[in-house]
């Protein structure tokens, strides 16, 4: 009876275990959705006469800094890195540089002070102190954006200078620095009175001054002095989303300016010099450079004497960065190792190009050719090789704008116009048609047929085999192709009437894609600009004020004061449907510059600071309430 007993007591035992286990581990309550909060600091803020070097901020609960070398700002800028980090709850600062006497320092977190359990993030903490007798209140504010594109930069320093020489920009570093946000936004507070430069620089060797020819800037034309004045704003409270409950009008401090628009460019400068040469085929070698040429260089050969002075033919790529050198003797290709002199553009320390010669070496290395395997008794001899012929590539859209080109994937000796057999057809007729044929002048392996095409044609395009031969001994195979082009009920236009800018500006529009890659181009013409025969789709347009009329945008010079070309956008997507004629109005100072980009086409998109609301109700529940392990690891 007491085993007996004792089993009913085990067993009874094990259930309750068990439906203990069932039950979901504690959630400890709400979950802390609140930021840090600041608590006290050493200095206080606002402290006046400070003579130390260290600052502690401490927050009412345990906190992390992120990245504090690239997001906490120090102004005015520390050429010694400071040392910023947390501790526990503080935030720490020791900066190593000397104080300047009567300056006011501001250290501004921006986004980097973050809670540690939850990562809830303190937006735009700053802190200030004085090393005199006063502190610095005034602020001003504003974006910067890409000159050419007007995206919003983040990262990029923006500074004041109180020295208003145009040398201070390239000799002294700024007087107070500020960092642009996500949103290209920037404040720089704790300035004192007076008159300022402004500009911003992406400092790439950290100096806080333009000496780098390679840095992006950008820069005010007009002078700024910060002011202030009292005002009011009104804050409205909402009963629900639909119902207004209180609106409560609220005084406040505007500093001034607060709508500082600067425009970031890089001047253009690029160093010219070679990256690397390469033989991926026998036949074929390759120059790259890290910039394009002027001119096709010339190689000498070292270890090889070609038959004819004409012993390659050259096809330029990546916007002439790059040579392709095709070897046409076959005595010389078939070389293992080439060795050739070659003399290109370099730039110098004062980035003034100097010829420079090259000794190259270029080795084939290639598997060993294998024999090929005699058949055995009994069986089937192999079948002959197939014919490798020339490839040629035809490409040609339809579209009423598109032009037909011809690609070959190596060079040719001779493409005859004749070659070509063009038919237009009429009814059940094919016609001979008219084109011209013109040759690819980077390209030399690609020729465009160019013809006005019309609504609704049809064309076809035959080449018979054994027409065309490469430099290789290869011959084409049988092409045929054929043509339509849309109808006109298959295109949109549309007209945009410019507004504000006189026929005598030169400038021209552009159409945009979902990537903000232009698709058409137009100069303005009668108040406006006329885009016909677009593909349906939703497309952004942007214009150019073309300054000195090459119609493409120039950058800017900072050493010459000249700002880059103006860059506007149509603030609205533009969707274009079949058979439709649309006509817009666009003023284009209407809106401030940072707010024109569409939002679909932007790429520096705001990003979310905040971190979602944690799900509490079933945060606290078992993962797998069928698993026995799981159950046992949770009680």
């Amino acid at each position: 009876m007491k085993q007996t007993i004792c089993i009913y007591i085990i067993i009874i035992l094990i259930a309750q275990i068990y439906s203990c286990a069932n039950i979901g581990s504690p959630n400890g309550g709400p979950y802390d959705e609140m930021p840090p909060k600041f608590i006290s600091s050493k200095p206080v803020p606002n402290q006046l006469n400070f003579k130390g070097k260290t600052v502690e901020i401490l927050f009412d609960e345990l906190i992390t800094l992120d990245k504090p070398s690239e997001n906490v700002i120090i102004t005015p800028p520390q050429l010694q890195l400071p040392v910023i980090m947390a501790e526990g709850r503080k935030a720490v600062v020791e900066l190593r540089d000397t104080l300047k006497t009567n300056t006011t320092y501001t250290i501004d977190f921006t986004n980097s002070i973050a809670d540690n359990n939850e990562k809830n993030v303190l937006e735009n903490f700053t802190f200030a102190f004085s090393t005199g007798n006063a502190i610095d209140t005034l602020e001003i504010s504003g974006y910067l954006l890409n000159a050419d594109n007007l995206e919003p930069v983040q990262g990029i320093i923006v500074g004041l200078h109180s020295n208003l020489d145009d040398s201070a920009f390239t000799t002294e570093p700024f007087t107070r620095t500020s960092k642009t946000n996500d949103r290209g936004h920037f404040i720089i507070r704790n300035i004192a009175e007076g008159t300022y430069r402004l500009f911003a620089l992406n400092d790439k060797n950290r100096d806080y001054k333009f000496d780098q020819p390679g840095e992006d800037i950008a820069f005010s034309d007009s002078l700024v002095s910060p002011t202030f004045e009292f005002t009011t704003r009104q804050d409205t409270l909402w009963k629900d989303s639909l119902t207004v409950d209180t609106v409560i009008t609220r005084p406040f401090t505007r500093f001034t300016p607060d709508n500082l628009v600067l425009r970031l460019f890089k001047e253009k400068f690029e160093r010219q010099y070679a990256l690397r040469h390469e033989r991926t085929q026998e036949n074929r070698f390759t120059l790259r450079f890290n910039a394009p040429l002027d001119t096709v260089l010339a190689p000498a050969p070292l270890n090889f004497a070609p038959a004819d002075s004409a012993w390659y033919i050259t096809q330029w790529d990546d916007a002439k960065a790059s040579i392709h050198y095709w070897i046409t003797d076959s005595m010389v290709w078939k070389q293992d190792t080439l060795k050739m002199a070659i003399t290109y553009p370099q730039s110098d320390s004062m980035n003034i190009p100097r010829p420079r010669t090259d000794t190259l070496t270029l080795n084939l290395r290639t598997k060993p050719q294998t024999l090929p395997k005699l058949p055995k008794k009994g069986e089937a001899e192999e079948e002959e090789p197939t014919i490798t012929f020339l490839k040629i590539t035809v490409k040609a859209s339809g579209d009423i704008f598109d032009t037909l080109s011809i690609s070959f994937d190596e060079p040719v000796i001779n493409f005859p116009k004749e070659a070509i057999r063009f038919e237009q057809q009429a009814d059940t007729l094919w016609t001979p048609a008219e084109f011209d044929m013109v040759q690819d002048t980077l390209n030399t392996l690609t020729f465009f047929l160019m013809r006005k095409w019309n609504y609704q044609e049809s064309f076809r395009l035959e080449i018979d085999s054994a027409t065309i031969q490469s430099v290789y001994g290869k011959w084409n195979d049988k092409i045929s192709q054929q043509l339509n082009i849309k109808s006109r009920d298959q295109y949109g236009h549309l007209f945009i009437n410019i507004l504000d800018i006189p026929d005598t500006i030169p400038a021209f529009a552009e159409l945009l894609d979902a990537s903000d890659k232009a698709v058409r181009k137009v100069k303005l013409a009668n108040g406006g600009a006329l885009f016909m025969d677009i593909l349906p789709g939703k497309y952004a347009v942007r214009l150019v004020i073309d300054e000195n009329g090459n119609n493409i945008w120039d950058t800017g010079n900072y050493s010459q004061k000249q700002q880059p070309e103006a860059v506007y956008y149509y603030t609205k997507i533009i969707e274009i449907k079949p058979n439709w004629e649309i006509e817009e109005n666009w003023n284009i100072l209407y809106t401030p510059l940072y707010q024109q980009k569409p939002l679909d086409i932007t790429k520096n998109k705001p990003k979310e600071i905040n971190k979602p609301r944690r799900d509490y109700k079933n945060e606290g529940k078992s993962k797998s309430a069928s698993s026995p392990v799981g159950r046992n690891l949770q009680f």
